[in-house]
């Protein structure tokens, strides 16, 4: 493994110092777990990362009193230097990367792996926002190491055959999944692009091919299919399954009504909106479903199914978990 691993200095107190004298500019670990091995992916190519961001990270994790380590991820050794973290068990393992990676790095961990910590390192950031509340790496890693706890986090498994993705924020599935990459241009000020995807997503809206069939239950139709975890759910009180909500806007008027209701109020009370919960998920469409799985634009087979994972892995939070990005 070509892994480059670079250990954070162990805090050092001045010569004059005694043992009752705090080290300068030292911080204070959290209570309510210990952290004595603390590990760190870092993914420079992710949008929000950046290339001197292992350093700053090295930096940071100076100041607190544990073994800290730095890994930058390469191309081509992603999956061996993943693998090598999870196999050395550190006390908390750090993931400074997209939306993708942090997700994918957090359900190989599983409920029985090391502590994860999905910092925001890039787009969206929706599983790192609902965690710690911040869209700033360093201030998320800092609010984990000094208030974090140990805490399950459930969510879903999206697979069509041929690729299995998990989520633990969101999932939307159906024609209006192929208005995220606008939303995200507009975001970003690439107004053209944004008309683009645009005109694409009008052009596959309001045609209701795809049917879902929750846990085991008659297959319905509708123009979009919304799972929603327990962690930002404002619906839901227990871990108890995903939220669905079913989206039938009949044209563009109620679209867009529903629309302003998801800016305005609660969405849930749009006519066109029936949730409920659920473990288990069938869809089905006539082509390639449009997804997007934790702000990741996927193109599923005609065909997918969808199940609930009550323990997915187990996160460094604060207590409550800040979850803001709730709907």
């Amino acid at each position: 493994m070509s892994a480059t691993l670079t250990p954070a200095a162990e805090p050092t107190s001045a010569p004059e110092a005694t043992p009752d004298t705090p080290v300068a500019d030292s911080r204070e670990l959290t209570r309510h777990v210990p952290l004595k091995r603390v590990m760190m992916l870092v993914n420079p190519l992710s949008g929000g990362v950046g290339q001197g961001a292992a350093q700053e990270a090295e930096a940071i994790l100076e100041r607190y009193a544990c073994e800290a380590s730095v890994v930058t991820l390469e191309a081509g050794q992603f999956d061996a230097q993943v693998e090598a973290a999870l196999k050395a068990r550190p006390d908390v393992l750090f993931v400074l990367a997209g939306d993708g990676t942090a997700g994918t790095i957090a359900s190989r961990a599983g409920a029985d792996g090391p502590l994860v910590a999905p910092l925001p390192g890039g787009t969206m950031n929706m599983l790192p926002r609902a965690l710690y509340g911040t869209s700033d790496w360093k201030a998320a890693l800092k609010v984990a190491l000094e208030e974090g706890a140990p805490q399950i986090v459930a969510g879903g498994e999206v697979s069509d055959g041929d690729t299995t993705r998990a989520f633990f924020c969101a999932a939307i599935f159906g024609s209006p999944a192929l208005w995220a990459p606008a939303r995200e241009a507009i975001r970003v000020g690439r107004l053209g692009l944004a008309w683009a995807y645009a005109r694409r997503a009008l052009k596959r809206a309001f045609t209701g091919q795809m049917r879902f069939a929750l846990d085991g239950q008659p297959a319905r139709r509708a123009e979009a299919l919304v799972l929603i975890s327990p962690m930002i759910s404002r619906a839901m009180e227990e871990d108890t399954g995903l939220e669905a909500a079913a989206m039938n806007p009949a044209d563009a008027v109620q679209a867009f009504r529903l629309a302003a209701h998801a800016v305005l109020d609660d969405w849930r009370q749009d006519p066109a909106v029936i949730t409920r919960a659920t473990r288990r998920v069938e869809l089905s469409a006539r082509s390639r479903i449009p997804a997007v799985v934790d702000g990741e634009p996927m193109l599923l087979h005609h065909k997918a199914r969808v199940r609930f994972i009550p323990r997915a892995f187990q996160a460094l939070a604060p207590i409550p978990a800040a979850a803001e990005d709730s709907v």
